[in-house]
């Protein structure tokens, strides 16, 4: 018999990047709220690539059979975690820190666009799938 799914890998993706947006809007506003902090390394976080990764990787799953046994197989796009970064090298200013409140900012709003595009995608889908389960109407 076929698998049979009402949602494709799209919502777990949206989910998966919403959630990971708002974990990158608090290390933007953590390094914004320490660009007066001397000796403050910004911090970057990244997690795009590790999507994409996922996205490319086939879920396998497995069924342990004892409580001590190792876990095979990959989670897949709910396993994506992301990598955060400090700014060590690079541009610091006097007081040793390296916050540059101008590229903070541009991610700040880079990374709301983002998310605010994927919510409007994820919105788009469930209401395509209430109109299908409503039988169009």
């Amino acid at each position: 018999m076929a698998d049979i799914r009402i949602t494709d890998r799209t919502i777990a993706v949206l989910q998966k990047s919403l959630d990971l947006r708002e974990q990158k809007q608090q290390v933007i506003a953590g390094n914004i709220a320490n660009a007066e902090t001397p000796g403050y390394a910004a911090r970057k976080m990244s997690f795009e690539d590790n999507l994409r990764r996922a996205l490319k990787t086939p879920e396998i799953s497995s069924h342990k059979t004892n409580a001590k046994h190792f876990a095979i197989g990959t989670r897949g796009i709910s396993g994506v975690q992301a990598d955060i970064t400090r700014e060590t090298d690079g541009v610091s200013f006097g007081d040793g820190n390296s916050v540059s409140v101008d590229d903070e900012m541009f991610d700040l709003a880079e990374n709301q666009l983002l998310y605010e595009a994927s919510s409007q995608i994820l919105k788009k889908k469930f209401s395509m799938l209430k109109f299908a389960v409503s039988d169009g109407r």
